[in-house]
């Protein structure tokens, strides 16, 4: 039997995913393929198989080579044609993804299998969804993919590992994949060639990774609207930047959403009059730097629900009309533009964050708080640790923010000469946004020690209580102490989100 029992709400593959089905997909999670799925399935199999019965009629992968090698036979052996799929794809290299990341892009997979269009074996998609009720976890390397004919490396490596071969990890160990299976109670996979290529042929570890780094980015997006209307309350700002009226005149609709919830968190805040006539940009231009952001995510989100509702595989089979449909729809463009958006809405909001964090720090524009928020400055040094940091994880998103889908570099005999390069800017941006969530708390822990030095206590009902969550679970930098933990503490709570 599996090793763990999945506990949440079950995974209906007859319908499109949604984000919250990818994050809960790191635990055993129930997917459901019902007998309507199966005959889904099972069509479109009938269906390749009559394609296959007529000698007339060649389907790439089933009875070709790959790739550059299409003009070739392939291998007239349906389990040897499987190996021919596999075998030369194993050539990743670099550390493992994450083990979340990994299950979360075979849920992906499954789903664009389970639309019948891939016309593969019915137990394919039933056996993803029995690995995805244990822990198992196929060890699949980072560095391969260029995200054009599909993930192809880094799913071959989870393919292989779903056979029995390579290897896999379990409640955290890393184990040879056929032991890992064998623990888990899991059968190895039986493929023949278009179950192995449909597996491998479409963009699913690129899906995961954008949409896994969207919900972090979107978390950090709205704990930092918060927590801007904390500093400006904390430092005694007025609030007319937020000024409806004032807003509406900007006429961009991510503005408008944003400002209408920091209204909200700040609402009854009383201006201290002891602020200049006009804020520094990090707090004055809130609302409009983080509107254009809300904006680029909605953009991001609408990219994201495409794809998750998307067949990402090469070729398709229409058994109503009798058709091997062969083209691109394995190409990782939408998701590498977005992903690409995604790492500048990252940097922007990091930026904000650490610009925040140093306002707050600097006794000249802090309304004289002490330096570094030390509650003994000289005998004790508060943030200043925590502020070093946060320069240099600003540093790191920025120096990584070049896009990748502008660096298209022809491959494969140049049968792939146009590549999205997808995987690299989905994988990049699912990095960035952890450094964000750890800007996002730096910031919180510096609003939390801000009020114990001398700032003071939020006048909003909404602000006062965020500084509450925060001051009751951590305490006061009094003395100096290790404030590693405490920034990832904070940045859980002001998020609800881990990383």
């Amino acid at each position: 039997m599996p090793t763990t029992h999945p506990t949440t709400a079950p995974v209906d593959l007859g319908v499109p995913l949604r984000g919250d089905d990818l994050r809960r997909a790191a635990a055993p999670l129930t997917v459901l393929v019902d007998p309507a799925l199966r005959a889904r399935l099972d069509r479109g199999r009938a269906h390749l198989r009559s394609v296959l019965a007529d000698d007339e009629r060649p389907v790439y992968g089933a009875t070709t080579g790959f790739g550059a090698l299409v003009g070739y036979a392939g291998r007239a052996d349906e389990a040897d044609q499987c190996d021919n799929t596999l075998a030369h794809l194993g050539a990743g290299q670099g550390p493992d993804l994450p083990g979340a990341l990994t299950r979360a892009a075979l849920l992906v997979r499954a789903r664009s299998l389970a639309q019948g269009l891939s016309g593969v074996s019915g137990h394919v998609v039933e056996g993803l969804a029995a690995m995805l009720a244990t822990t198992l976890v196929p060890a699949v390397p980072r560095y391969g993919s260029v995200g054009a004919s599909g993930d192809l490396i880094p799913l071959a490596y989870a393919t292989q590992a779903l056979r029995g071969r390579g290897h896999a990890y379990l409640d955290g160990e890393r184990l040879p994949a056929a032991e890992a299976l064998r623990r888990a109670g899991l059968a190895p996979l039986v493929l023949d060639g278009r179950d192995a290529l449909a597996l491998v042929n479409g963009t699913s570890v690129t899906t995961a990774a954008t949409a896994l780094a969207l919900d972090r980015v979107r978390a950090a997006h709205r704990a930092l609207s918060d927590l801007t209307c904390l500093l400006a309350d904390v430092l005694g700002c007025d609030t007319g930047f937020l000024d409806p009226r004032l807003i509406a005149a900007y006429a961009h609709p991510g503005a408008a959403t944003v400002a209408e919830r920091m209204r909200a968190t700040i609402a009854g805040a009383v201006p201290s009059g002891e602020r200049p006539l006009q804020e520094p940009y990090s707090i004055r231009c809130s609302p409009q730097l983080l509107g254009a952001a809300e904006d680029a995510l909605c953009y991001v989100d609408g990219v994201v629900a495409a794809d998750l509702a998307s067949v990402s595989d090469n070729p398709l089979f229409f058994p109503d009309d009798d058709l091997v449909a062969h083209g691109g729809n394995f190409f990782g463009q939408p998701a590498a533009f977005a992903a690409d958006v995604l790492a500048m809405v990252t940097a922007t909001l990091g930026n904000l964050a650490e610009r925040q964090l140093d306002l707050l720090v600097d006794p000249t524009r802090n309304t004289g708080l002490p330096p570094m928020l030390a509650a003994g400055p000289g005998s004790q040094h508060g943030l200043q640790g925590v502020q070093l940091a946060t320069t240099a994880f600003v540093a790191e998103i920025r120096r990584a923010a070049v896009p990748a889908s502008t660096q298209s570099l022809p491959t494969n005999l140049h049968n792939q000469d146009v590549v999205p390069l997808g995987t690299q800017a989905a994988l990049r941006a699912y990095d960035l946004a952890e450094l964000l969530w750890l800007l996002t708390g730096s910031l919180a822990l510096g609003l939390r020690q801000a009020v114990h030095v001398g700032g003071r206590r939020p006048t909003a009902a909404g602000c006062a209580e965020l500084l509450d969550a925060l001051a009751e679970a951590i305490p006061p930098v009094d003395p100096d102490r290790p404030l590693d933990a405490d920034v990832r503490r904070a940045a859980e709570l002001v998020t609800g989100t881990r990383c």
